[in-house]
């Protein structure tokens, strides 16, 4: 058990991982009723199934309005657009989060501005925001990150101070809840995710919660060919079809029944997992803030210290996939993230502000630290398969680094092999 796995040693773990989705006769059952119904799609919007599925989620989330979705990704760009946000506002966003964060703004007309995050969340710093808000600025998207979420008393309190729309991006937040109040209810619109891994999840789909009435209705419009939604009939919107099938909503339903039992047993689990990796030397436990009330574990993140592991994350994560652990160092900056590469579209918006697209000039250097050194990211599957994994984990990060410890020459050979 001493020589790494990935030069021939004995992996740390063996068994499989539980896989995921979780499906079972329900599903099937839930999908053939909509088959016999013949009522497939989304339309008319929203269908029956689709208006359970939303009433279901409200309960289960808290806020005021839900308008159903064809992805996650779609639901902050209706947002930005029912919220009358579009050619050259500026809508801060995270440097540290996937891709579709800062495309929304872009795919409006908008313009991301990125800033640093918060090393012990790994999400949005809110005195960055404060200091990159300029005339132009009409909108915040912080994102809540794998099992962390963003300070959104801190967020809000400037929002109003500032007159600006604030867009939660909970694609990794089912659940979860701050300060009494669900994730996606504090800001202006929240947006989910049910993408194949998501906590939630019908293989795709996205959920855009809303504050406002006429906000909803607007969405509602947007996403729907730009029919109206509201009593009267008459706000129109320049609309696409982005809705949420049938067969989608029946799946998530059954999902929402299952959904309860899974984030307590992935909550639990994350609690035992802060333990045991409190006790292995170089690896700090992302803090808790006593606000975050209810924990929400798309994925769990930690922290490193290289140099008492003698290596980077990157060189950690090729160790612990050999051991059999899944496992990530975390997303690129977004000014260095293959997928976001604004010159290779053909949108106005970085040939208009190229200025805003200057990526050779960024520096965040929070979100760099944790990108390239410290940050690193552990797959839900650990948390369903119980206590033996998560100690295998700590196993497996214990071995790790005593093996790199000991001999420094380790961590090249593992950025060679």
């Amino acid at each position: 058990m001493n020589e790494l796995a990935i030069f021939g040693g004995e992996r740390t773990r063996v068994e499989p991982f539980p896989a995921w989705p979780v499906h079972d006769q329900r599903d099937v059952d839930a999908v053939a009723a909509v088959v016999r119904s013949g009522n497939w799609g989304g339309f008319p919007y929203p269908g029956p199934a689709t208006e359970r599925f939303l009433d279901a989620f409200l309960a289960l989330q808290g806020g005021d309005y839900a308008v159903a979705m064809m992805n996650g990704s779609i639901t902050m760009e209706v947002a930005l657009r029912a919220a009358g946000i579009g050619w050259g506002d500026e809508v801060i966003v995270p440097a540290y989060t996937f891709q579709a964060t800062a495309s929304a703004p872009m795919m409006a007309g908008a313009l991301p501005v990125f800033v640093d995050i918060d090393p012990d969340t790994f999400c949005i710093d809110p005195r960055a925001i404060e200091a990159a808000i300029t005339d132009r600025t009409r909108a915040i998207i912080p994102v809540h990150i794998a099992s962390q979420m963003a300070d959104m008393n801190a967020i809000m309190e400037i929002a109003a101070k500032r007159d600006l729309i604030v867009i939660e991006d909970a694609a990794h937040a089912h659940g979860a809840v701050w300060d009494g109040m669900g994730a996606g209810s504090w800001g202006d619109f929240g947006s989910f995710s049910m993408q194949s891994t998501k906590s939630l999840t019908a293989g795709e789909g996205g959920v855009l919660l809303c504050r406002s009435q006429e906000r909803a209705w607007r969405a509602a419009s947007i996403i729907d060919c730009g029919r109206p939604h509201d009593p009267d009939g008459e706000l129109y919107t320049l609309g696409a079809n982005y809705r949420m099938s049938e067969l989608q909503a029946a799946l998530l339903s059954v999902a929402l029944e299952r959904f309860p039992a899974q984030f307590k047993q992935r909550e639990l689990m994350a609690k035992y997992l802060d333990e045991a990796l409190s006790e292995v030397e170089g690896v700090r436990v992302l803090p808790q803030d006593e606000r975050h009330h209810r924990r929400a574990i798309y994925k769990y993140t930690f922290a490193i210290d290289p140099g008492a592991f003698g290596a980077t994350n990157g060189i950690l994560e090729r160790a612990l996939l050999a051991e059999g652990i899944p496992c990530w160092r975390g997303y690129d900056p977004m000014y260095r993230y293959d997928l976001f590469q604004p010159g290779l579209s053909r949108l106005p918006v970085p040939s208009a502000f190229p200025e805003y697209f200057d990526f050779e000039r960024m520096h965040l250097p929070v979100t760099e630290r944790v990108s390239a050194r410290e940050g690193m990211w552990l797959d839900e599957s650990i948390f369903r398969a119980g206590e033996s994994a998560v100690d295998d984990v700590a196993a497996a990060l214990e071995k790790a680094r005593n093996a790199l410890a000991r001999d420094p020459a380790l961590a090249d050979r593992i950025r060679q092999s």
